[in-house]
């Protein structure tokens, strides 16, 4: 079982409120979403001893715009426990690629959003995306696309499609830092090295406030590449400082760069046309 911390209370007429049950705040289950339970679940626990601080700050209800750092192509299995473990349905965005035969059928039944990278169609990925936090479901988005290319595992520049939800939905943008699922397989090295119950820790932030920016663009401020960047870089630089407070290291005050050209095999975290 995962380490959580303690629930977070406030007072209501003088007396604690509490978090509903669990399986009321995830909602119905798709059968795609009970086949990924079935595998994720034990998998996870069995590679992942996962340690959370603050998964209390992860809504019951309501949209939810998970924004995190990518350390390896492992992580959607931990952080999908951070998110059911704290009371809601992970949907991730994913390469197409894996949305072939019965697997696909899966995955789409399970609410995950297919990334057609590289193509005209990539901006699909983010109108599906939006029209998931419409119904009030919680998105997971690596920003960087793929995995950080930074030597020392701190977050490298993002794609801005994770500033254009932001900007555009009125979903909660949590900042989440993960350091860990690396030592289980360590994509720099092309090494997996298989061991059971690997540290895995996740710090969820304060929800980043977008309220100005959001009230300018319903106002008529069109989504520029400025402003894009600026948003993006102002979730990931939060995401970059809760890294370095579960390091317990300084974090750099810049972002790595991005790499020239992305693998075949990295994981997608947001749409390749995205800038």
């Amino acid at each position: 079982m995962a380490e959580k911390s303690s629930a977070h209370s406030a007072a209501v007429e003088g007396r604690p409120a509490t978090r509903p049950a669990r399986w009321r705040t995830r909602g119905r289950l798709t059968y795609g979403m009970v086949a990924a339970i079935v595998v994720i679940y034990p998998a996870a626990s069995l590679l992942f001893r996962l340690r959370y601080r603050h998964g209390e700050r992860i809504p019951p209800t309501g949209p939810v715009l998970l924004v995190a750092n990518h350390v390896s192509v492992l992580d959607p299995l931990a952080c999908a426990r951070l998110v059911f473990d704290n009371g809601r349905l992970p949907h991730f965005l994913a390469k197409q690629s894996v949305f072939k035969g019965f697997a696909g059928t899966l995955l789409r039944s399970a609410g995950q959003i297919p990334v057609a990278r590289f193509s005209a169609e990539a901006h699909g990925a983010l109108d599906a995306a939006k029209a998931d936090l419409d119904r009030g479901n919680v998105v997971v988005i690596y920003p960087e696309g793929s995995v950080t290319r930074d030597p020392d595992w701190w977050p490298m520049q993002a794609r801005t499609g994770v500033a254009r939800l932001a900007l555009t939905s009125d979903a909660v943008v949590l900042p989440v830092a993960q350091w860990g699922p690396h030592r289980v397989h360590d994509y720099h090295r092309k090494k997996l090295r298989l061991r059971f119950r690997a540290p895995a820790d996740y710090l969820v932030g304060e929800p980043v406030d977008l309220s100005a920016l959001r009230a300018e663009v319903r106002a008529g401020r069109p989504l520029s590449v400025e402003l894009l960047r600026q948003t993006t870089d102002q979730i990931m630089a939060r995401v970059r400082d809760q890294l370095g407070e579960l390091r317990g290291e300084t974090p750099p005050t810049t972002f790595h760069p991005r790499p020239a050209r992305e693998l075949r095999g990295d994981a997608s975290g947001a749409p390749g046309s995205a800038a």
